[in-house]
C-alpha cells in the first residue's frame, strides 16, 4: 500500500531529500528506442533546463542531480527560511515564473486584500513544497515528450520516490550515489565525462575558473550558481551551503568511482579514511553503501540515533533500516 507523501517528507526533521522519478516507458525517456533506433537523448537537456528554471523560482536548492536514460535523481534542499522571508511581490513574481497565466488571471479578478493574502500564503507554501516542485517538473516533461511521440497517457511510472537525508553522512552519501549513477550504469568512465550530472557541472566550472585564475585556491573559486555550493560558514551567514569542502567532495567522488569501476569490495583508498571518519561512516562498507543506497534504507538515511528520532515515519521498515544503519555507520 502506498504511503502518504506527508509521512515521507517532514521538513521539521530534515531539509534534505533524495528523490527519484522513473519513466513508465522505460527506455523512451532519454535513451535510444531499441525498436526504431531513434535517439531521445536530447530530452536530457529538457530535464536539466527545467530543473534549473524551477530552482530559481522555488525556495528549493539543487545539491546533486543525474539524468539517466529511463529515470533521474535529485538531491534537494528546502529553504523554508528563504520562503518565509519573501515579500508578497516576490512571491507573485516567482509564481508567475512557473504559472504566468494563473498569476495573471488572479490579478485580473481584482481580488480583495483578504483574498490576496490567502493566495499569497498558498503560493508561499507551494514554493517550498517538494511535491509541487516535482509536479511542475514531471508534468512539463511529460507534455513535451507526449507531443513529440504523438501519444497520450501516462509518461511517468507513478509518484516520485523520496528518501529523507537525516545527517551529513546521509547527505554526502546520497550526493555521491547520484553523481556516480552514470559510472555505476557503465555509460561513463569518469566523473568528468558524466554529462547531465551535477558532478560534471561542478568539474567543468572548476576547470573554467582554474583556466582563468590558475593561482586561486580551489576553495576560493566560484561554483555553479544553480547548485547549492560547498563551503564552511558561520552561524551568522544566511546563504545555504553544504558544510564540506569542494576539494574533499571531488576526491570522495573520484576515488569512490574508481572503486565502483574496479568492482573490488573494500578497495578504498587510504586517503578517503579521514573523510569517511568525519561522516561517521564505516570505510570498509562505503562502496557497498553507495551501491545499496536506495534499496537498503528505504525512505530515510542516517545513523541509528537519527533514525530512531524519525521512527514515526518508518513504520514497519524501522528494524531493517536500523540494522543497515548499524552496519554502514561507525559505532558512536
Amino acid at each position: 500500500m502506498t504511503r502518504p507523501r506527508s509521512e515521507k517528507i517532514d521538513l521539521s526533521s530534515t531539509a534534505y531529500y533524495h528523490v527519484v522519478s522513473r519513466c513508465v516507458r522505460r527506455t523512451y525517456l532519454c535513451g535510444v528506442d531499441r525498436e526504431t533506433g531513434y535517439d531521445y537523448s536530447h530530452r536530457k537537456g529538457w530535464i536539466e533546463s527545467k530543473i534549473k528554471q524551477l530552482s530559481e523560482a522555488f525556495s528549493i536548492g539543487i545539491c546533486a542531480y543525474a539524468i539517466m536514460s529511463n529515470h533521474y535523481h535529485l538531491v534537494l534542499h528546502v529553504d523554508t527560511d528563504l520562503a518565509l522571508s519573501f515579500e508578497d511581490e516576490e512571491i507573485y513574481r516567482r509564481w508567475s515564473m512557473i504559472f504566468p497565466k494563473d498569476a495573471e488571471h488572479f490579478k485580473r479578478l481584482t481580488p480583495t486584500e483578504a483574498q490576496i493574502q490567502a493566495k499569497i500564503s498558498l503560493w508561499r507554501e507551494r514554493l517550498q513544497s517538494i511535491s509541487w516542485f516535482m509536479r511542475c517538473l514531471n508534468e512539463t516533461i511529460a507534455r513535451e515528450a507526449n507531443l513529440e511521440d504523438e501519444l497520450t497517457g501516462r509518461f511517468w511510472e507513478g509518484r516520485f520516490k523520496s528518501q529523507a537525508l537525516l545527517d551529513e553522512g546521509a547527505l554526502l552519501s546520497a550526493m555521491v550515489y547520484v553523481d556516480l549513477n552514470p559510472i555505476r550504469a557503465k555509460i561513463a568512465d569518469t566523473p568528468e565525462t558524466s554529462e547531465f550530472t551535477s558532478i560534471y557541472e561542478r568539474i567543468q566550472k572548476v576547470l573554467k575558473e582554474k583556466a582563468q585564475k590558475p593561482h586561486i585556491p580551489l576553495k576560493s573559486l566560484k561554483q555553479p550558481k544553480n547548485l547549492v555550493p560547498f563551503g564552511y560558514q558561520s552561524q551568522e551567514e544566511a546563504t545555504p551551503t553544504i558544510d564540506f569542502s569542494l576539494k574533499d567532495y571531488l576526491e570522495l567522488v573520484d576515488k569512490t568511482g574508481r572503486c565502483l569501476r574496479q568492482d573490488k569490495r573494500g578497495a578504498i583508498d587510504e586517503s578517503l579514511n579521514p573523510i569517511l571518519d568525519r561522516l561517521n561512516i564505516n570505510a570498509e562498507h562505503w562502496v557497498e553503501m553507495i551501491k545499496m543506497l536506495e534499496t537498503g534504507f528505504y525512505s530515510a538515511i542516517g545513523t541509528e540515533r537519527v533514525l530512531t528520532n524519525f521512527q514515526p515515519h518508518l513504520r514497519k521498515r524501522r528494524p531493517k533500516v536500523v540494522r543497515q544503519a548499524r552496519y554502514f555507520y561507525q559505532a558512536a
